[in-house]
């Protein structure tokens, strides 16, 4: 497989930080007493060593193979993997960027509450497209849009994808991945935008998807949209592809944006069309698509009555049939926290917990869905080093046992 690395090859020592001096603790334990001592993990079965390994961190685990031969070997079985995956809750990390032309900053753990140090596989700046699904995290270059991968940020595993063709023509790209958590297939989703020549209301939008198992692209739709167009923002969720859409004025639409949605299963373009047009809960700067757990959720910033490019606040809408239902709104402490607020920000999320972090500043917001509580994340480690420094993010579910 192309590009394709064996995880237990890489030492998390550098690429983690402020983790357990895992040495230092193996020193401290034999040195108990004088007498002849037996470790004990030489007298327990393989199975039970297995299921205590997996109650580790994840960030551990790496380190836990650089201890012997067996440790490695049973850290890299199957079964061990299955255990980890399944010992006990994995929330969803957030990796921060630090630099804008390096694909280098912080990854942050809600668990244990702590960032490391971390290095993204494949992704080459801040900019590139990306998307995230049940582990895996597909990147495409936002320049000549001629690299796209998908890969797996916990164990480097990658694979190199072809892209659909013309992509680089289009004015607009929008990226997303779905995965099969059963048997870890996946399709990955480029919605392309253009401008259709000597018309600024009327765009052509056309859908391309990837299937995983046949290695293959396929164009299911291409249509003109007159008053809107595409952007940047999709997602899929339980088989269907939903896209944000934007308003290209000519005195058609009344919101600044809207939804469309298209099912993969039938493959038919139901939802890009005018007709289907889902509407917005209420004037937004912007919106955030995010798939939890098969729900469609948006964030998104609250525009003022009289001036829509004004935000004055956050929240938290769940899509039921084409009606959005509010599931919360930012609290105007937390809202204030964030300082200089723009009218755009980065927000992604998966399973029951959405991320919110301004361009501005690394401070970083988590809502649980579940338990509707909103927390400041640690302050993360990075300091500015210019004063008009832009930072971005992503979530994803970390994960040992998945590859691309």
């Amino acid at each position: 497989m192309e590009g394709e690395t064996s995880w237990v090859s890489h030492s998390f020592d550098d690429n983690v930080r402020d983790m357990v001096d895992f040495n230092l603790f193996l020193e401290r334990s034999y040195e108990v007493s004088t007498e002849a001592t037996v470790p004990v993990d030489l007298i327990l079965p393989d199975d039970l060593l297995e299921r205590i390994l997996a109650y580790l961190p994840i960030a551990s685990i790496f380190r836990v193979g650089c201890v012997c031969k067996r440790w490695n070997e049973v850290v890299s079985s199957r079964r061990f993997l299955w255990n980890f995956t399944h010992a006990r809750v994995h929330k969803p990390w957030y990796f921060m960027f630090t630099s804008s032309d390096e694909p280098v900053g912080y990854a942050y753990d809600p668990i244990l509450r702590k960032w490391y140090g971390f290095e993204l596989p494949c992704i080459g700046t801040s900019s590139w497209f990306i998307a995230s699904s049940c582990g895996l995290v597909c990147c495409m270059d936002n320049d000549s849009r001629s690299e796209l991968y998908v890969c797996n940020p916990i164990t480097r595993n990658y694979r190199k994808l072809e892209k659909p063709p013309g992509l680089r023509f289009y004015d607009y790209s929008a990226l997303s991945i779905s995965v099969n958590k059963i048997s870890h297939s996946y399709n990955v989703s480029v919605v392309k935008s253009k401008q259709v020549p000597g018309n600024f209301i009327q765009w052509e939008v056309s859908v391309h998807i990837y299937d995983s198992g046949t290695m293959m692209w396929a164009t299911t739709s291409a249509e003109i949209l007159t008053g809107w167009r595409g952007g940047e923002e999709s997602v899929i969720c339980d088989g269907v592809l939903y896209l944000l859409v934007y308003s290209t004025g000519g005195g058609i639409p009344e919101s600044r944006h809207g939804l469309l949605t298209y099912s993969l299963s039938s493959r038919l373009s139901h939802g890009l069309l005018m007709r289907n047009l889902i509407s917005m809960p209420c004037p937004l700067t912007c919106g955030r698509l995010m798939n939890l757990k098969e729900k469609l959720v948006m964030v998104g910033g609250l525009g003022k009555q009289d001036r829509p490019g004004i935000i004055k606040g956050i929240g938290i809408w769940v899509l039921s049939g084409k009606e959005w239902q509010e599931i919360s709104r930012m609290p105007h402490k937390f809202f204030q926290g964030f300082g200089e607020f723009d009218d755009v920000f980065a927000s992604s999320g998966t399973d029951d917990l959405i991320y919110i972090q301004s361009y501005g500043a690394p401070a970083l917001l988590s809502f649980d869905f579940n338990q509707k509580q909103w927390k400041w994340s640690q302050k993360c480690p990075v300091t500015k080093r210019f004063p008009l420094q832009l930072f971005t993010g992503f979530c994803f579910e970390p994960r040992l046992e998945i590859s691309p």
